[in-house]
């Protein structure tokens, strides 16, 4: 059976996310980009925001751990040259994309979300909307839908032709990593404590492996009990 996040954790998830519309403007909402603006399709394609919010609700309805996977693929796309959707580039001759740097590699999902969103939109507006705009617009939908706070997200993002995979591991905070080294990979980004503790609680929706989480309870994993271990 597949899980679902509970109540609680949906709650938790609502209260945490408020405080990214209040702090977390720099790197999820806003662009340096001076020429993003909440009307930058209006004459290209007006119903944009109408038709990212439909598909999400679609995705969300289907499974609400979908919420979760677009979240996530947000933040490590703008941590990594900023919110320029070099996170969806796939490998080629010439190019080295982010999909298999460690922090990403059968981790990151939600790729086929984005894609299913894009030829919507291709098929109402062909060649206009930027995959980083739909993606930094359905992580903020997906926020939304599972009882999270609105906020509005200018548009207008190019998207990347490049991608830096070692950038990944080196901005992309572990799960295994020191709280001084996480604080100084937020505070890298303009990011500060307030926003980290926000933005690292989102992980309270969908699920994750016990691997990942297990030291911190146990420590030293080998001399837990064997009813644990298994």
């Amino acid at each position: 059976m597949a899980h679902q996040p509970s109540l609680i954790s949906l709650q938790w998830f609502s209260i945490l996310l408020a405080c990214i519309s209040l702090f977390s403007w720099t790197i999820f909402a806003v662009s340096p980009d001076a020429s993003l603006t909440l009307d930058y399709y209006k004459s290209t394609c007006p119903t944009v925001f109408e038709i990212v919010r439909k598909e999400m609700e679609c995705e969300v309805n289907s499974d609400p751990r979908n919420a979760a996977l677009v979240l996530r693929l947000h933040f490590h796309d703008c941590f990594v040259q900023g919110c320029d959707g070099s996170v969806l580039l796939d490998d080629t001759i010439s190019l080295q994309g982010e999909k298999k740097a460690s922090a990403n590699v059968n981790s990151l999902k939600g790729f086929e979300i984005i894609d299913r969103i894009k030829n919507k939109l291709e098929s109402e507006c062909p060649g206009t909307v930027s995959c980083a705009d739909i993606l930094t617009v359905a992580a903020r939908d997906a926020v939304i839908l599972v009882g999270g706070p609105y906020w509005d997200v200018p548009v207008g993002r190019k998207d990347s032709k490049t991608a830096n995979y070692d950038l990944v591991r080196e901005n992309i905070p572990t799960a295994n990593e020191g709280l001084l080294s996480i604080i100084a990979k937020f505070l890298y980004q303009g990011l500060s404590v307030t926003d980290m503790v926000a933005l690292a609680g989102a992980h309270t929706i969908g699920m994750a492996r016990c691997e990942n989480f297990r030291a911190r309870i146990y420590g030293d994993f080998g001399a837990t009990d064997s009813y644990l271990r298994n």
